[in-house]
């Protein structure tokens, strides 16, 4: 196996692979990526079992073959090459050497025989378009309200929905820790899969799509077979395992009775939430509001820190009334709006409040109040 090719295109194609190649394992042929050289191109191929990246480039191909080496360690070497042409050679002892201008690395490898197997036919799948900068917004809106608590599988993820209305398709994106809910919808025109029951797509794996579409606004190709969802670009696949479980139904979480509703100007009320969040910590991270006549002020008390006090002009004229929340939950929701002005939603009693932009409801994040 021997092939030429841009220091710079390499490097990038190597490092897509480092959040998939397993750091902590039991099979070592994890940590490593398959190359695989052939028809003036190169394939790097990385898989933790869950989730597998393909990504193909241009090379000048001298030799075929195939070969898997460690990810983290290749990456390292051809970082600090400073040329432009990197020139790749394998023996038949799966020893590889690669140079640039004066520089020689000879380093192991393993023989591609020992990787598992990732190349399913992906002609039978069913793949539908959709642009990158809708999956963009969908994970950005969501993603902050995922369940860090692996004892909780299910909530270890986002839940994709997908329906058809009318001449259109809307896609829906949920994430919810217990403790608050983001969701988020997007129209679609022209056809799409239609997903009713919805997939739960992992953390690590939405991780990696997040990644995936950073660089796509065009469309990117999906679909979903076998338990996984598929993604596709010109030159690029992605394949992610979905979480099997139920996800709950977060329809019942939403408020049936409308609440008090309070509009603030975006950036004032996100400044004042980091000065109370300036003396969160984990153990106290709460903000009180108290709503009053033409004004909101918050409060937020740290007995290890100290105590911060804001207050904002606002636009109520209803009675008196006092809510607690968690600070970092408010900051969360409210960061990921693009709108200059947001409406906050305050339930009656003990039920949750919601966020929202002024204007449309295409995202909301529900959070459950604290007791004060």
């Amino acid at each position: 196996m021997e092939f030429k090719i841009q220091r710079d295109t390499f490097l990038e194609g190597i490092q897509k692979t480092l959040g998939i190649v397993e750091k902590k394992t039991t099979m070592p042929i994890l940590n490593n990526i398959l190359i695989k050289a052939e028809d003036n191109r190169i394939k790097i191929i990385a898989t933790d079992k869950e989730i597998v990246l393909i990504a193909d480039y241009e090379a000048e191909i001298l030799a075929k073959g195939d070969i898997t080496l460690s990810a983290r360690k290749i990456y390292e070497m051809i970082r600090e090459i400073q040329g432009e042409d990197i020139h790749f050679h394998t023996n038949e002892h799966h020893w590889v050497t690669i140079t640039c201008q004066k520089v020689i690395y000879k380093i192991p490898g393993l023989p591609a025989d020992d990787f598992p197997s990732v190349f399913d036919d992906l002609d039978e799948v069913e793949l539908f378009k959709i642009k990158g900068d809708i999956l963009k917004e969908l994970i950005y809106k969501t993603s902050f309200a995922m369940s860090a608590d692996e004892m909780r599988k299910n909530l270890n993820g986002v839940l994709l929905e997908a329906r058809k209305e009318g001449e259109s398709n809307k896609v829906r994106m949920v994430a919810t820790d217990g403790h608050r809910l983001a969701m988020v919808d997007v129209g679609m025109e022209g056809t799409f899969l239609e997903l009713e029951k919805g997939i739960i797509i992992p953390r690590k794996g939405l991780s990696e799509i997040r990644k995936f579409v950073e660089a796509q606004s065009d469309d990117i190709l999906f679909g979903v077979r076998r338990g996984m969802c598929i993604l596709k670009t010109d030159g690029m696949v992605l394949k992610v395992s979905l979480i099997d479980a139920d996800y709950p139904d977060y329809r019942r979480v939403m408020p049936a009775e409308k609440g008090v509703m309070v509009s603030f100007d975006r950036d004032t009320v996100l400044h004042a939430l980091r000065r109370m969040n300036v003396i969160s910590s984990e153990r106290y991270s709460g903000v009180i509001m108290t709503l009053m006549e033409d004004k909101l002020v918050l409060n937020s008390t740290n007995p290890d820190v100290g105590e911060a006090k804001d207050e904002i002009d606002i636009s109520y004229h209803e009675q008196e009334m006092t809510v607690g929340y968690n600070v970092k939950y408010l900051l969360d929701a409210i960061e990921v709006i693009d709108e200059e002005r947001i409406i906050l939603e305050i339930g009656q009693g003990m039920k949750p409040g919601v966020v929202k932009p002024a204007g449309n409801d295409h995202y909301k994040c529900i959070i459950m109040p604290l007791k004060i």
